[in-house]
C-alpha cells in the first residue's frame, strides 16, 4: 500500500413489493439490520409554493457545485478495506419491471429517472448567489412512488448542523434553458422528507453518505417577466415522481466487486483546474467496482469505487448495478460520493460510494413506505 498522502474532494454540491409495501425478503436479514433508532427522518422547511416560486430561472442558471479539495493522508491504514455483507442481499425490483422480460440493447440510453438536485445553504440569506448549490440524484422504487436517492451531503450541511432549504429534484434534466420555458420533461418535484443515517448527522461519517428523501407530486412551471423579474405564470400538476418516469431498483449487501453505471451531472474543476464539463448535461461511467483505501478524515472505511473521472457537481448521482440499456432501470447499489486522486496528477480518477447494506436498507426502506401529499 502506497503510504503518500492523496488528494480526494468531497463535491457539495431479496426484497419485494408485496401487499403495496416494501419488505426484506426473509425474517433472517430483517433480524440483521440496523434498527430504526438509526433512522433520522426531519421534514423539509420550504412548501411547494415556496421552493417552486425561490427557484427563478435566474437562480438555476447562477446555482453551482460546491468544490472543496482536502488532502488526506493514509500513512495509517491498512490499505483497502473490504466492506463485508451484515446479513443476505437483498433486492427490490424498478418500477414496471416487477414481472418484466428483458431486452438488450447496445447502445447507452441515459436514464430518464436521474436529474438535478437543487438546494440552498443555511446560515446565509437564501437570496444570496453564494448559496444556490446543485447535485445529482435518482428516482427510485418505493410504495408511493416519491423516493428520489442521492448522497447525504446532498440533504445535510454538517457546517451548520442542518438540513438544506427549498429542496428540488428535476428528473431527466437537459440543459439550463429547458426550466424556465416550461420545458422540464417531467415536472420539477419538492422535497417534503429527508431520511438519512444516524452516523452521518451526528459522526460526519462518510460510510453512510447516502439519503433518501420523499417528494411531493410533480409541478410544471413556465416563466414570464414581470418589471424585470421572473415570475411563474403557467403552472400544472403532473402527479407522483414514479409514475412519470419510473424509478431504479435497489439492491444491498452485495458483492464489492460489481459492473456499474454512475449517472450524474458533473461540472467542477479537477484539483488542476482544469473544467471538463458544464453540468449542463448528464454524463455517465462505467466499471467494475472494488474496495477504496481508507479516508481518516471523512472517517471512510467502507467505501466502493472504480476508474471515473466525475467532478463535484455529480455527488448523489447513481451507481446502478445491471442496467438495462433497452428498460433504462437497473438496482441502486450506491451513489457519487467522493472523487479520488489516486496517483496524485492532480486529476480525478475513481469515484466511490458508501458500501450499501442492512444499515443502508433501513434508511431506504423507512423512506420506501413513507407517503406525501
Amino acid at each position: 500500500m502506497n503510504s503518500r498522502a492523496r488528494r480526494l474532494t468531497i463535491p457539495l454540491t431479496g426484497a419485494l413489493l408485496a401487499a403495496g409495501a416494501i419488505g426484506a425478503s426473509t425474517s433472517t436479514a430483517e433480524a440483521t439490520q440496523a434498527a430504526p433508532s438509526d433512522v433520522i427522518t426531519r421534514a423539509a422547511g420550504a412548501s411547494v409554493e415556496e421552493a417552486i416560486s425561490f427557484w427563478s430561472p435566474a437562480k438555476m442558471r447562477a446555482a453551482k457545485d460546491a468544490t472543496g479539495d482536502l488532502d488526506v493522508s493514509l500513512r495509517n491504514t491498512s490499505g483497502a478495506h473490504k466492506a463485508t455483507p451484515d446479513g443476505p442481499a437483498g433486492t427490490v425490483p424498478p418500477i414496471g419491471q416487477e414481472k418484466a422480460k428483458p431486452i438488450k440493447s447496445k447502445q447507452v440510453n441515459l436514464p430518464n429517472t436521474v436529474g438535478r438536485v437543487f438546494f440552498t445553504l443555511p446560515g446565509k440569506n437564501p437570496q444570496d448567489p453564494s448559496s444556490w448549490r446543485y447535485c445529482s440524484g435518482t428516482s427510485i422504487q418505493g410504495k408511493y412512488r416519491n423516493v428520489v436517492a442521492t448522497s447525504a451531503h446532498c440533504v445535510y450541511d454538517t457546517k451548520h448542523n442542518t438540513f438544506y432549504d427549498n429542496w428540488i429534484f428535476i428528473p431527466s434534466y437537459w440543459d439550463g434553458d429547458q426550466v424556465w420555458d416550461g420545458k422540464t420533461p417531467y415536472g420539477i418535484y419538492v422535497a417534503k422528507w429527508f431520511n438519512a443515517h444516524d452516523d452521518f448527522v451526528v459522526k460526519e461519517d462518510f460510510d453512510y453518505d447516502y439519503a433518501f428523501v420523499n417528494v411531493h407530486s410533480g409541478i410544471k412551471v413556465k416563466w414570464k417577466k414581470v418589471n424585470g423579474k421572473w415570475v411563474p405564470d403557467d403552472i400544472t400538476r403532473v402527479g407522483r415522481l414514479g409514475d412519470n418516469v419510473g424509478g431504479q431498483g435497489f439492491t444491498w449487501n452485495r458483492s464489492t466487486k460489481a459492473t456499474v453505471f454512475s449517472f450524474g451531472y458533473p461540472a467542477g474543476p479537477h484539483p488542476d483546474g482544469d473544467k471538463p464539463y458544464t453540468g449542463r448535461t448528464m454524463k455517465w461511467c462505467y466499471g467494475t467496482t472494488a474496495p477504496m483505501p481508507a479516508g481518516p478524515a471523512y472517517r471512510i472505511e467502507e467505501h466502493i469505487g472504480f476508474k471515473c473521472a466525475f467532478t463535484a457537481g455529480a455527488s448523489g448521482g447513481p451507481f446502478l448495478y445491471n442496467y438495462k440499456n433497452a428498460s433504462r432501470t437497473g438496482y441502486l447499489i450506491g451513489v457519487n460520493s467522493v472523487a479520488w486522486d489516486t496517483d496524485k496528477n492532480d486529476r480525478y480518477d475513481r469515484i466511490s460510494s458508501p458500501y450499501f447494506n442492512g444499515e443502508t436498507y433501513q434508511v431506504y426502506k423507512k423512506a420506501a413506505n413513507r407517503w406525501t401529499k
